[in-house]
């Protein structure tokens, strides 16, 4: 790690502190631009750290896609958070792309990932009405990048990993269960924290 490197993570500490106070205070303005402070953050932390290899150049386009999704749920319209859930599948496309080069997935993690993947579905399926679809794909498409991810050897990939699976049950239950700060103020810190633990396996 360097000097830039640190500068970069520290940009990101204080741009989610910001970003929690606008959710807890509910500043829509303020919100969107921590929020996307934050998000350039893990995209140039990784850049300081080089992307050198098919591996960082995979997570590096996963950051990328991300910091997508990131701007695209700003909206509160369906055709935003659809195009949202988009970005992220392909993110977690880019991930699993880069995980399957370094990872050998385990059996004890798709035991893991499917018993997690039953009680999500059952808790969410009465909630979802006509977003069954997407959500099924986004959730199958995040459950293989977890259980890749798990199976990788290097503890910022599959502790990113897991937290990013977490931090989604989080948005889930804002958009589809129940709207209150708790959601974002225990998803976001879990989201952020992924992100710039699988930005920092680049190096």
């Amino acid at each position: 790690m360097n000097e830039w490197s640190g500068l970069w993570l520290g940009w990101g500490g204080l741009s989610l502190g910001g970003l929690l106070w606008a959710e807890w205070w509910q500043r829509r303005s303020f919100r969107a631009f921590f929020k996307v402070l934050c998000s350039l953050g893990f995209l140039f932390f990784a850049l300081s750290l080089g992307l050198e290899g098919l591996f960082a150049q995979f997570v590096f386009t996963g950051l990328l896609l991300s910091a997508v999704g990131d701007v695209l749920l700003l909206f509160r319209s369906n055709r935003a958070f659809l195009a949202g859930l988009v970005a992220f599948l392909l993110a977690h496309l880019a991930y699993l792309g880069a995980f399957v080069q370094v990872g050998s997935p385990s059996l004890w993690g798709l035991l893991l990932v499917l018993l997690g993947g039953y009680f999500w579905l059952r808790w969410l399926w009465p909630h979802l009405a006509g977003w069954r679809g997407p959500v099924l794909a986004y959730g199958a498409i995040i459950s293989l990048m977890l259980w890749v991810g798990l199976g990788v050897p290097l503890p910022q990939v599959w502790l990113g990993a897991l937290l990013f699976y977490l931090s989604d049950l989080f948005v889930a239950r804002e958009r589809f269960v129940v709207q209150e700060p708790l959601n974002p103020l225990l998803g976001l810190p879990l989201y952020y924290a992924a992100q710039y633990l699988l930005a920092g396996a680049v190096r």
